[in-house]
């Protein structure tokens, strides 16, 4: 990604209130993602908890907080931007309660066999096609402390923006670059 556009973007991003951007990133899609995690630094967590066997934890989401001017931030989106790496979100709440959020939408139960399942929400793609079918209950659910979901959008040089306007999914397709 070029510099202005990153700049855009990063703008986009980090503009407005709420004052807490995030990334929740999938480790399947991100080669050596807990390394990188490791070496910049920033706020995060796996949302699968306890002890994950090496295998697991390398495929396993991750929940990060973002900051404008670190170097993370420009890492993951000057190179992630527009690969399907995950979902970015802007809040106002705190960290260990989104950890709680985003590790109870991770675990879905079948309807029919009442197994415990893994829900792919930070999959860009998934997230863009599952909220649009969702119930108000469902959408209250999958916001929760959220104000707003930033996934990529079918135009690399776009956003969508997906948040909730009098109890209605809103998408608002914005270019940055």
């Amino acid at each position: 990604m070029k510099n202005s556009a990153l700049n855009a973007l990063k703008a986009e991003l980090f503009s407005g209130e709420p004052a807490t951007v995030f990334a929740i990133l999938d480790g399947a899609a991100v080669p050596g993602l807990r390394q990188y995690l490791s070496s910049f630094g920033p706020r995060y967590v796996c949302l699968y908890p306890g002890e994950l066997d090496p295998g697991m934890a390398e495929v396993a989401p991750y929940f990060a907080v973002l900051e404008p001017d670190a170097a993370f931030a420009d890492w993951l989106l000057g190179n992630g931007w527009g690969r399907g790496w995950g979902i970015y979100g802007k809040t106002g709440s705190r960290f260990t309660e989104l950890r709680s959020h985003f590790r109870r939408l991770a675990k879905v139960a079948d309807r029919t066999t009442g197994r415990t399942l893994y829900f792919r929400f930070y999959d860009p793609k998934v997230l863009r096609i599952y909220l649009p079918e969702c119930s108000l209950p469902e959408l209250h659910a999958c916001f929760g402390p959220v104000q707003q979901y930033l996934v990529e959008d079918d135009e690399p040089t776009r956003l969508t923006r997906m948040h909730l306007v009098d109890n209605e999914l809103r998408q608002d397709s914005i270019p940055f670059g």
